[in-house]
């Protein structure tokens, strides 16, 4: 992890570093308040092109995924 300083106009804009723009390869960020501070993620310029193959794999069975919604069931149902 790194830190970067940049200076904010008088209009409210910032120029993010150069080695930053390359790196993350993005055209727009996006700005999350958190009230004391903010957190700049950069948004792809593609989003659906980004997420293709991020949950690639095998997913849980049919028998573990029934099994997982009946433990989390409640154990007295409302009447």
């Amino acid at each position: 992890m790194s830190a970067a300083h940049a200076k904010v106009t008088g209009n409210g804009q910032i120029s993010l570093p150069a080695d930053l723009r390359h790196r993350w390869g993005a055209s727009s960020v996006l700005v999350i308040d958190r009230g004391d501070y903010a957190i700049v993620r950069p948004i792809p310029d593609d989003p659906i092109t980004a997420l293709m193959g991020a949950h690639a794999g095998p997913g849980p069975d049919s028998e573990d995924a029934r099994a997982a919604e009946r433990a989390a069931e409640p154990t007295s149902r409302p009447r």
